[in-house]
């Protein structure tokens, strides 16, 4: 009984070594079995190339009146009457605002008394002089009389000129009590009002003239030297939802070390721009290489931004990418996809994620 157990078990070993013998002859390599693809037609396929892109350089600016005047008194008083206010239009010339102008007018009236006995003063040395003129010329006066008697009308006629100009000096000091519009435009900043004190050099009006506006924006200094004179800008407003193109009329070439930025003004010919207003930049750098796809060959998939790739057998693969900057011929693609690759660029809703392309679309 012994010895059948034994032949028994070595029976079922040898079976069992068998059945995994044959399981192992059964198997498939790999690959050898084709994959069923769900099959592509209708659609474009384009190879990416790189492309010259001319990039932009994005900043902000502030937009300000091309002609500004800051109006300032010349004289200490106070303030009488203000004919203007903020937004006011006003001609060259025009009267803004009185200061007390009583010290002036002494001033004035002390000049012209001065001028009256300086000319009083002038005609008796004229009179004197040719009275005695002909006594030297009839010899009966030395050269030494006539001499001083001419030197006495040069004196006098000295003190008529110089009262004269203290008369002129005062009327123009008193007149610096009329605050006068120097040029014609608006008032866009009244600091004033009657019974103020008017300091010199305080700012009293600001003016803005008709003419082109100005848009002053800060520059990173990475530009500096690569922007010109007469350069192009792209400028965009939003809160006016205005798009206009303006030329850079001026450089400030100093770099401000704190923003390690410099200044730049670019000119604004359009008139329905007012001061003050935020504006978005937009300056030309030098051109990059760079992947742009069509617009239209962006997929996406909810959260996930993407493309439809087709490798070199015409399978198409649902590639996630990374786009970059939007421009009027397309997307640039920053990651993802390589220069020499080929997607999906039309028929985009025929395209299946694991699909095969059966005719030839390529281009």
């Amino acid at each position: 009984m012994m010895i059948r157990g034994k032949r028994l078990c070595s029976f079922f070993a040898i079976l069992a070594l068998l059945v995994i013998l044959s399981a192992c002859g059964d198997k498939v390599e790999p690959g050898a079995a084709k994959v069923k693809r769900q099959a592509i037609t209708g659609v474009t396929v384009t190879v990416v190339q790189p492309s010259k892109i001319a990039d932009k350089y994005e900043t902000s600016g502030t937009v300000k009146a091309g002609i500004s005047s800051v109006v300032a008194s010349r004289v200490m008083g106070t303030v009488m009457t203000v004919h203007v206010r903020a937004g006011d239009r006003v001609k060259a010339g025009q009267l803004l605002a009185t200061i007390d102008d009583r010290d002036a007018a002494q001033k004035v009236r002390a000049a012209e008394q001065a001028l009256k006995a300086a000319e009083q003063g002038k005609a008796m040395a004229d009179l004197t002089y040719h009275r005695y003129k002909r006594l030297h010329d009839e010899k009966a006066l030395s050269k030494q009389e006539i001499d001083q008697i001419e030197t006495q009308k040069k004196v006098a006629d000295a003190g008529y000129e110089q009262a004269a100009a203290g008369l002129e000096e005062a009327r123009v000091w008193r007149g610096f009590s009329r605050i006068m519009a120097p040029a014609a435009g608006v008032i866009t900043d009244k600091r004033i009002d009657p019974g103020s004190m008017a300091i010199p050099g305080m700012p009293l009006f600001t003016i803005e003239s008709g003419g082109d506006f100005l848009l002053e924006s800060t520059v990173d200094e990475s530009l500096s030297g690569k922007l010109t004179v007469g350069m192009e800008a792209d400028v965009s407003i939003e809160s006016l939802n205005i798009s206009t193109k303006g030329k850079i009329s001026e450089i400030v070439p100093t770099v401000d070390p704190a923003t390690r930025t410099f200044l730049v003004k670019i000119t604004l010919p359009d008139k329905r721009l007012r001061s003050g207003l935020f504006a978005k930049v937009r300056l030309p750098r030098e051109e990059r290489e760079a992947l742009i796809v069509p617009r239209k060959a962006i997929v996406e998939k909810g959260q996930l931004t993407g493309l439809y790739a087709v490798d070199a057998d015409g399978v198409v693969t649902y590639r996630l990418v990374r786009i970059g900057k939007v421009y009027d011929d397309g997307t640039e693609i920053l990651s993802g996809l390589n220069a020499g690759e080929r997607i999906v660029t039309d028929g985009l809703e025929k395209a299946v994620d694991g699909g095969q392309i059966v005719t030839g679309a390529s281009r």
